[in-house]
């Protein structure tokens, strides 16, 4: 399967670049930078919130399936959110329905649940309402929506994968939790490109973790079976004052008053 991986150049992006060329996929590379000398893959430089330049890749060789992790990884103004997340998905889905590509899987985030109280969500199920804890939150839960609206409309499959926290190992106790292995990224995003059928679908993307916060059926469903654990570095982990509150909330620190702001007042004069 050709793939084309936006934000290639990112964390998530170079991970997933080797993980599945290792696959057997053909991987292309998009992203807003120049292609880093590690990645040996089709490369294209552009922004996926400008359409034309979506559809210019588009238009320079077959693609058989998107994998979108480009976007903001932090917290910004709701407009600069939204034209991350949702612009970028916008114009990605267009040209997919325009060149008759079927399958797109976005990186999605725990954000988009992120103000649940863990207390009412022992282990949190993927068809619990949304509860943003940001206006990055936010713009997760409208790019899902989105991906819902171009499966209904045009046939398509798309999954979100709501990402908890992805590192090379877990570096908090919320983490032992919320982690993601960089290896079960790459399982968990192949078993979205190959599912059959999945139509509309979310899972959350976390490993097998002992101390898990959720429901890991859907992935199971979608033939994403985690085998890595955050446990097996839980003796490195050392505890901190600040665990209880990021355990407070599915979100863990994005749920803090710290990111409580206007939704317009970073952008500027």
């Amino acid at each position: 399967m050709r793939v084309l991986v936006t934000g290639a150049a990112g964390s998530i992006g170079q991970v997933l670049t080797v993980g599945l060329a290792d696959r057997g996929h053909e991987v292309v590379g998009l992203d807003r930078v120049p292609r880093p000398d590690a990645a040996d893959v089709p490369w294209h430089v552009a922004d996926c919130a400008d359409p034309d330049a979506v559809h210019a890749v588009f238009e320079e060789q077959p693609i058989d399936a998107v994998v979108h992790a480009a976007g903001l990884p932090d917290e910004a103004s709701l407009p600069d959110s939204l034209t991350s997340h949702v612009i970028t998905t916008a114009a990605l889905l267009d040209a997919a329905v325009t060149h008759d590509v079927r399958r797109f899987v976005y990186a999605g985030s725990n954000h988009a649940v992120g103000r649940t109280p863990r207390a009412e969500a022992p282990m949190l199920a993927t068809d619990a309402r949304p509860r943003p804890d940001t206006f990055y939150g936010v713009a997760k839960v409208a790019a899902e929506a989105l991906l819902s609206l171009y499966v209904d409309r045009h046939g398509i499959d798309a999954i979100s994968c709501r990402i908890g926290s992805f590192h090379l190992r877990p570096e908090s106790v919320r983490q032992l939790a919320t982690w993601l292995s960089p290896d079960d990224c790459v399982r968990m995003v192949d078993a979205c490109l190959t599912a059959p059928a999945p139509g509309f679908a979310v899972l959350y993307g976390v490993s097998g973790n002992t101390r898990g916060w959720w429901d890991l059926e859907p992935g199971r469903a979608l033939g994403y079976e985690p085998l890595d654990d955050a446990e097996e570095f839980a003796g490195t982990i050392a505890e901190s004052a600040a665990d209880q509150a990021e355990s407070a909330h599915v979100g863990g620190p994005f749920a803090g008053e710290e990111f409580y702001r206007p939704a317009l007042d970073l952008l500027g004069p």
